[in-house]
């Protein structure tokens, strides 16, 4: 209990942002989408990720950029109100922390989500909007040049502590964003053994 009250989360208001920003993350973006459109289950198809590459592949760019979009969204939402309530950046990190592994392990969807690249990117937007340019920024960088949208995620993903460290200086926040990253680089464990035998899918690659 006393490591709870270090950490200033001993409050329900603390506790009830926690809880809200994961019920949030679990709200499965790419599963409605594709539902609404009358399009099939992300889960069924292609990778069975339930995330924006894989609703891109598998039902087209309108779905994909309306699932990315709402996942950002998740991200930003509970971040924001958590800013406006002025609750202290340890509260801040684990409902940024919160809302990420609701996306991951959604209690709607049996505990089996995204990997998170899309809701990440809307807690750094929220978080400080140079914070979030830098990292989106980043990612379209190498996603455009190299068109391999994994590596791109993992390697925006790896500059977020270090922007973070320079423009906000939160140890919290620091601590978040680096497990943020390393859950990342889990999540994306298939994805990267594919770039290393050459077998990852380039964005754009037409199905066979």
């Amino acid at each position: 209990m006393d490591s709870f009250i270090a950490l200033g989360i001993t409050d329900p208001k603390s506790w009830g942002l926690i809880l809200a920003a994961y019920i949030i993350g679990s709200i499965s973006s790419a599963v409605i989408t594709c539902k609404l459109m009358g399009l099939e289950d992300p889960r069924l198809s292609g990778s069975k990720n339930p995330g924006a590459t894989n609703v891109l592949r598998n039902a087209g760019k309108t779905a994909a950029i309306i699932t990315l979009i709402g996942d950002m969204f998740k991200g930003v939402l509970p971040v924001l109100i958590a800013l406006y309530l002025g609750v202290d950046y340890n509260v801040i990190a684990l409902v940024a922390f919160a809302v990420f592994i609701g996306h991951l392990y959604p209690v709607f969807l049996k505990f089996k989500g995204g990997k998170g690249v899309a809701t990440a990117l809307g807690i750094y937007l929220a978080l400080d909007w140079k914070i979030g340019l830098a990292v989106i920024g980043t990612w379209l960088l190498m996603a455009f040049t190299i068109r391999y949208s994994s590596l791109a995620a993992l390697v925006a993903s790896l500059t977020a502590p270090f922007l973070i460290w320079q423009i906000n200086g939160s140890i919290a926040l620091i601590i978040m964003s680096a497990t943020l990253t390393i859950m990342l680089f889990w999540r994306h464990r298939s994805n990267i053994k594919n770039l290393i035998s050459g077998a990852e899918e380039k964005i754009g690659k037409k199905k066979n």
